[in-house]
């Protein structure tokens, strides 16, 4: 137990300053004196008042800066040197403060220490080692936070020796073995030669002494210091005892009996020469009473009184074969000790050996079977304390990070929000940016179109005109002029008439292809008899579909160029095409008016297409109302043209 302190102290004092050594203490507004001061304090080569002094200037300085992040620092070099002091209460006050600063400032590191150290004073000082084992907890989970491996390691070893001291040897072991897992190669050996040791008494007392002994080897092997190996040699030797293994035992006890760590210490002296008498007696060695009762005095001088209880205990073993009342009085010893130092474990093995000396004592029997019941009850007490409180922490650490899960989650979906806004924002600009693009688009394209169904509506227009002018000038004027011949060569009246009915007639016909055409509701059966009148005597006109087409749906412009479009057809068949058969068909089919135009005649080339003027103008007609006109004909093979105009 005091190599424990020794160590624990020893990681105390050695972590804090060079943990946070290189921690950055520039922080604005902080004046030179203040860090001069800090300094001094940290420096544990200053004398302890200066230390103090110092410390105490920079906290005056920093009492009322309690948002400052240099502030915990101050607080904790405070606490150390108030532990330094044994000024536990101020200690327990500044600690008090501690705890209240906003987490905001206070590293997870930091706070490690402060309750490492906390829990040191619980466990050491105050001996509240149920309320030290709840600090070191604590101190675990911070130091867990920071990942380091040696704090994680060194509080385990805390807490697995709190448990030994409470006879939970089975959770003490548990806990050490998972201390060896943080050690790292080369890193904190000493703590690790004492987690060996602590481990391997574990296992003697739990009588698995194989492994005791194994884990004392490795302790003796790990250890830094020769009083380290001198120490863990006598717990080894003692292994080999109750392993009965005397000879082993002898062997290494003498080779430390005359260690110089061992003579300067008559404590640790008396333990390795009164278990060395021990083990020559039980091995049937020349032992004499005079061995036991000088380690015995020893002990007294030195006021050892948990060395005492070994030495009674010895000798009551001892005189059990040679004198039973003397070998009774050091077993009285033993249990009177044993209740002053509260360790009912060392009473319980003396009243088992009385048992033996005095086996009629119901009253001896009747104490040992209570403190046995107790012992029992109170271990099993203490063992379920340690779990639940294991249990307990594992089920708050588990929270903890749920919830820290869950913030880093709600975090990660707050961050994939302002990403999907973003991305939405972006995209509804690009998409808007793409309407107005598309808009301007389709208006230019409108606008274009508009232009062009314009012009296309003046080029027809205006072939249209000049293909009447053509008739007029050509036809018309031709027969005119031999109209006039013939009155100025005196012909006879009957052939002068003839040639002015001829006149007339073509006249008229002008006269009709001219005309507007009548759109309203006659105008299906204006188209029929336009037809009727534009067929040829010799051709068989079929028409189907007429009566059906819902007129009224179709724009006036869109029914004048049909109009004109089929008065075409019909005046170039009856001049060109020699058809005997004409089939016209309307069929109305997605708001779309289908026209198909079909003759037997000698038909037209591609090129005879291409070089009359008047289909030319039925295309110009049609395109300029966002219809299409498909003409499929080949030479004597009858003419065919398809026709799709767009209803209202």
């Amino acid at each position: 137990m005091n190599r424990l302190i020794y160590f624990v102290l020893l990681c105390l004092f050695s972590c804090s300053p060079s943990k946070h050594e290189n921690q950055n203490l520039t922080i604005q507004g902080k004046t030179s004196q203040v860090r001069q001061n800090y300094a001094l304090a940290k420096d544990r080569t200053n004398p302890l008042t200066i230390r103090d002094s110092a410390i105490n200037k920079a906290y005056l300085y920093y009492r009322n800066k309690h948002e400052d992040t240099l502030y915990p620092y101050i607080l904790y070099q405070k606490n150390l040197i108030h532990f330094t002091k044994q000024e536990y209460d101020s200690l327990q006050d500044y600690h008090n403060e501690f705890i209240r600063l906003d987490p905001s400032i206070t590293r997870d590191s930091l706070l490690a220490e402060e309750y490492y150290l906390m829990g040191y004073l619980e466990s050491q000082i105050r001996q509240k080692h149920f309320k030290a084992f709840e600090l070191y907890t604590q101190s675990k989970n911070y130091f867990e936070r920071e990942k380091d491996s040696l704090g994680i390691a060194k509080t385990l070893l805390n807490l697995g020796t709190i448990q030994k001291n409470h006879n939970d040897f089975f959770g003490s072991k548990e806990t050490l073995v998972e201390a060896l897992k943080y050690f790292e190669e080369g890193e904190g050996n000493s703590l690790i030669s004492q987690c060996y040791n602590t481990l391997a008494t574990d296992h003697r007392k739990l009588l698995n002494l194989p492994d005791a002994i194994e884990y004392y080897n490795l302790a003796i092997k790990t250890a830094e210091s020769k009083r380290d190996q001198v120490l863990f040699t006598n717990n080894l030797a003692v292994a080999h005892i109750d392993n009965g293994e005397f000879d082993q035992a002898i062997n290494l006890l003498k080779g430390i009996a005359t260690d110089s760590s061992i003579i300067e210490n008559q404590k640790e002296q008396a333990r390795v020469l009164d278990n060395l008498a021990y083990a020559r007696w039980k091995a049937g060695k020349n032992a004499v009473v005079q061995d036991f009762q000088k380690t015995l005095q020893q002990r007294h001088s030195v006021n050892d009184r948990r060395g005492l209880i070994a030495s009674y205990t010895h000798l009551g073993e001892f005189y059990s074969e040679r004198n039973t009342t003397i070998a009774g009085r050091y077993f009285d010893s033993v249990i009177q000790l044993s209740k002053v130092l509260k360790m009912p474990k060392a009473e319980q093995d003396a009243l088992k050996f009385m048992m033996d000396l005095l086996p009629k004592n119901l009253a001896v029997r009747n104490r040992y079977v209570a403190l046995n019941d107790s012992l029992y009850a109170n271990e099993l007490k203490v063992k379920t304390q340690f779990a639940k409180y294991k249990y307990d922490n594992n089920i708050k650490q588990a929270s903890i990070i749920n919830l820290e899960l869950e913030k880093l989650e709600r975090e990660k979906e707050a961050s994939r929000q302002r990403a999907y806004k973003l991305i939405y924002l972006i995209a509804a600009l690009l998409l808007m940016v793409i309407l107005v693009f598309l808009y301007l688009s389709f208006m230019q394209r409108t606008k274009n179109l508009r232009q062009a169904h314009k012009l296309s509506r003046l080029e027809a227009i205006y072939e249209t005109e000049s293909e009447l002018s053509r008739k007029i000038h050509d036809e018309h004027g031709a027969r005119l002029n031999q109209t006039m011949i013939m009155v100025q060569n005196d012909a006879s009246k009957s052939h002068v008439l003839d040639s002015l009915e001829l006149l007339y007639n073509h006249s008229r016909d002008l006269a009709r292809e001219i005309n507007d055409v009548d759109t309203g509701p006659n105008y299906w059966n204006g188209l029929l008899a336009m037809l009727t009148f534009r067929t040829p005597k010799s051709v068989k006109l079929f028409l189907s579909g007429g009566k059906d087409v819902s007129w009224s749906s179709m724009g006036n412009t869109s029914k004048t160029v049909l109009f004109k479009i089929l008065q075409e057809l019909m005046i170039n068949l009856g001049k060109h095409s020699n058809a005997t058969i004409l089939a016209i068909t309307f069929q109305t089919i997605d708001k779309t008016l289908k026209i198909n135009y079909e003759d037997d005649g000698v038909g037209a080339s591609k090129e005879e297409l291409e070089s009359k003027n008047g289909l030319r103008n039925t295309e110009k007609r049609i395109l300029a109302i966002q219809g299409n006109i498909t003409f499929d004909s080949k030479k004597n093979h009858g003419f065919r043209v398809e026709m799709l105009i767009p209803m209202k």
